[in-house]
C-alpha cells in the first residue's frame, strides 16, 4: 500500500526516520496500525485535511528530567524519569509507571501510543499516556525504593494532576512504589487527590485493580471463543510470566474450565502437564514476591519440567498467552505454535509479538488477540478508581468484575464490528480501527491547537 498519509514523504518508513529517528519500538507500534487505519484516512477527507494522522503520531509532550537520590551507601545515584503525554482527545492522559534499565524514549512513545487506543476501546474518557524512569530496582532496599519514589516525584508532580494526567503501574511499579509515590505527591502538593491508580484500598484504591488485566484478559479470549461456536472448558493454554498479569489470567482460566500449563520468568519456564490449581498458582505468586527467586523451585515442589533460557512457544497446547513483555514472541515461536496446533493466541502484555511473529499468526488465519484490546482490562479499573476517587465512594469487588467483564464483552464487539471480513473477524484491525475512530473524532471537533 502506497503511504500517502503525510505530504512529503515516500514511505512510512521515511517518515518514521524522519521525525523519530533511532526508535524501533515506537515505529513497530505505528507501522502496524497504520496499514489497518489508513482506509479509514482515504475514505474520510476530513480527517486527511485536518492532518489527523501526523498529529497523532506525535505526542502532545515528551518530558524528560533528572532523578538525583541517595543510596543506602550515601551515595548520590542520578537516572532519567520521563513522562509521554501522548494524546489526550478524549480525557486525562493515563497509563502506568515502569521502572526498568530498558526504559527510553522509544518505549514510552510506542506504549504511550498503544495506550492512547486502548483506551479509547474501553469506552471510558482517558487519553494515553505512559512514563518511567531506567532504575533499576531489583537487589534494592525497601528504603532505597521509597527515596527514589520520593525523589522522581519532586519532578513529576509538576505535570499530573486528576484532570491532567493520573499515572498508574506498570513493569517494577507495584502496590509499594504506587504507595511511596502516591505519599511523596500529597506532603510535596499538600493535596488529596486521585493523582495515581493502583492504591492501597485504605487510601481511595479499587478493588479487583490487580486481578483486573489477567481476568479481563480471559473474558476477551472467552468471547473471542464464544463468537468462533467455541469455549474455554477443557482447553489447554500455555502462559508466559508468573506477576500480576499471568497468574491473574491462570486463575480466571483455570475457573472456567481450562488447563493452563505453563508460567515462566527471566530465567526459565515450568510445564505441568497436570496443569496448575489454585494452590500451585498461589503458591507460584508468593514465591516470586521473595527477592532474586526463580521459579525452578516449582518443580521440586509439585513436579513437572524447569527448562531454563526459554519461553514455553514449543509446549503444545490449544491457546497461547504471551504475558511478560514486548517482542518476546517472535517469528520462530510463532511458527512452533502454528506447527503445535495452537487455536488462539492473546496478547497479556503489550505488544509481546513481533511484527513477523503476527504476519505468522495472521497467515495462519488463526484467532489472534491484540494486547491492546485483549489486556485493556487493568486501564478499566484504573478508569473505575478514578470515578471511586471523585466520588469519595468504593464499589465491591463484585460490582467491578461485573462491569470488567461488561468492558471486556463490548471492546470484543467492537473489534468484530470494525474487523470482520469476509465471515473472518481480524481482531488487530477491529482494534485498531475502532480505537482510532473514536480518537480521530474527538481531536477533529476540538479544531487544532
Amino acid at each position: 500500500m502506497t503511504f500517502s498519509l503525510a505530504d512529503g514523504y515516500d514511505s512510512l518508513e521515511d517518515f518514521l526516520d524522519a521525525r523519530a529517528p533511532n526508535q524501533p519500538e515506537f515505529h513497530q507500534a505505528v507501522t502496524e496500525v497504520t496499514d489497518d487505519i489508513k482506509p479509514i484516512i482515504d475514505a474520510h477527507p476530513e480527517f486527511k485535511s485536518a492532518n489527523i494522522f501526523e498529529r497523532l503520531v506525535e505526542p502532545e509532550q515528551v518530558i524528560s528530567f533528572r532523578v538525583a537520590w541517595q543510596n543506602d551507601a550515601n551515595e548520590i545515584e542520578v537516572n532519567r524519569g520521563y513522562r509521554v503525554q501522548f494524546n489526550g482527545a478524549i480525557g486525562p492522559f493515563k497509563g502506568g509507571l515502569r521502572f526498568h534499565p530498558s526504559v527510553n524514549t522509544s518505549v514510552l512513545k510506542f506504549l504511550g501510543f498503544e495506550q492512547t487506543f486502548k483506551n479509547a476501546l474501553t469506552g471510558l474518557p482517558m487519553g494515553g499516556g505512559k512514563g518511567g524512569s531506567d532504575f533499576d530496582p531489583s537487589g534494592r532496599s525497601d528504603q532505597e525504593i521509597m527515596r527514589f519514589c520520593n525523589a522522581f516525584m519532586q519532578q513529576l508532580y509538576r505535570y499530573i494532576g486528576p484532570d491532567i494526567d493520573v499515572p498508574a503501574g506498570d513493569i517494577n511499579v507495584g502496590a509499594r512504589e504506587i504507595g511511596y509515590l502516591f505519599g511523596a505527591y500529597r506532603r510535596i502538593t499538600n493535596r488529596f487527590q486521585g493523582v495515581l491508580t493502583g492504591k492501597g484500598q485504605s487510601f481511595g484504591g479499587s478493588e479487583m485493580r490487580t486481578e483486573a488485566t489477567g481476568y479481563g484478559l480471559v473474558y476477551f479470549l472467552a468471547e473471542m471463543l464464544k463468537h468462533d461456536s467455541d469455549d474455554l472448558d477443557g482447553k489447554s493454554v500455555i502462559i508466559s510470566g508468573a506477576g500480576n498479569v499471568a497468574t491473574h489470567a491462570a486463575e480466571k482460566a483455570v475457573s472456567l474450565g481450562a488447563k493452563v500449563i505453563t508460567l515462566s520468568d527471566s530465567a526459565g519456564f515450568i510445564h505441568d502437564p497436570d496443569g496448575l490449581t489454585q494452590e500451585k498458582i498461589d503458591w507460584v505468586r508468593a514465591h516470586k514476591a521473595k527477592k532474586g527467586t526463580t521459579l525452578e523451585a516449582y518443580v521440586s515442589k509439585f513436579g513437572g519440567d524447569w527448562t531454563a533460557g526459554k519461553g514455553p512457544w514449543g509446549v503444545k497446547a490449544d491457546i497461547a498467552a504471551p504475558c511478560a513483555t514486548q517482542n518476546e514472541l517472535d517469528k520462530d515461536s510463532a511458527k512452533m505454535l502454528i506447527d503445535n496446533g495452537v487455536l488462539a493466541v492473546i496478547e497479556g502484555a503489550n505488544m509481546p509479538s513481533t511484527a513477523a511473529a503476527k504476519a505468522v499468526f495472521r497467515s495462519a488465519d488463526i484467532l489472534f488477540a491484540p494486547g491492546k484490546a485483549a489486556n485493556a482490562g487493568g486501564v478499566a479499573v484504573s478508569g473505575l478508581e478514578i470515578s471511586q476517587d471523585r466520588m469519595r465512594r468504593l464499589s465491591d469487588a463484585d460490582q467491578i468484575d461485573e462491569t470488567l467483564e461488561g468492558i471486556m464483552t463490548d471492546i470484543h464487539a467492537a473489534c468484530v464490528e470494525e474487523g470482520t471480513r469476509d465471515g473472518h473477524v481480524d481482531y488487530s484491525k477491529g482494534a485498531n480501527i475502532a480505537g482510532f475512530r473514536k480518537v480521530a473524532d474527538a481531536m477533529l471537533s476540538q479544531g487544532v491547537g
